[in-house]
């Protein structure tokens, strides 16, 4: 016998499924890299990326899910933390933020829903740094959770590209203190 929580959950999963199929762009031929590029909302990831020299990676391997930070999600974070990110001489800090934000796989909502359902409204994903992030539903949004509290929403769900897909999240998420 399922609980009502597990119903709950079960039915929202669902609903979401349904409302992010339906908005979802159905293919499309650019990369992780290059849809950063193109991005007018990731100008400070895109520069990141590029810094650390993780460009061709995103262009060549995957699939890859991507937790992509908006440039006023970065700007909440630390507008100052960023920029001595990117100009430090030791870019493992930097690589270490920005690989916290990707997963191995191809990740699309209506998977980490699915997850979600099976955890009993929560899952765990690896990114490719080693570290785990939390997923959650609050309302009916996904909600990622760090080691440090520090949570991040889902904003814009499943921009499908040739190598992976990307969620735009409102807010930064960290691998360790910062």
């Amino acid at each position: 016998m399922k609980s009502p929580l597990t119903k709950l959950l079960l039915a929202l999963c669902m609903v979401c499924t349904a409302s992010a199929f339906a908005q979802l762009p159905r293919s499309t031929t650019k990369t992780i890299a290059l849809n950063a590029i193109d991005s007018e909302q990731h100008k400070i990831l895109f520069e990141a990326v590029k810094v650390t020299q993780m460009e061709e990676i995103l262009e060549k391997a995957g699939p890859f899910t991507i937790f992509a930070p908006s440039d006023a999600a970065f700007e909440r974070f630390s507008t100052e933390k960023i920029k001595e990110l990117i100009n430090s001489q030791d870019k493992s800090a930097l690589k270490s933020l920005l690989t916290y934000h990707i997963v191995a796989g191809h990740l699309t909502a209506s998977r980490i829903l699915r997850a979600m359902c099976r955890g009993n409204g929560k899952a765990s994903f690896t990114t490719i740094q080693g570290k785990k992030l939390l997923a959650h539903m609050e309302g009916f949004d996904i909600v990622l959770t760090d080691p440090m509290g520090n949570q991040a929403r889902i904003t814009s769900a499943d921009l499908n590209l040739k190598n992976g897909v990307a969620h735009e999240i409102d807010s930064v998420i960290l691998p360790s203190q910062m």
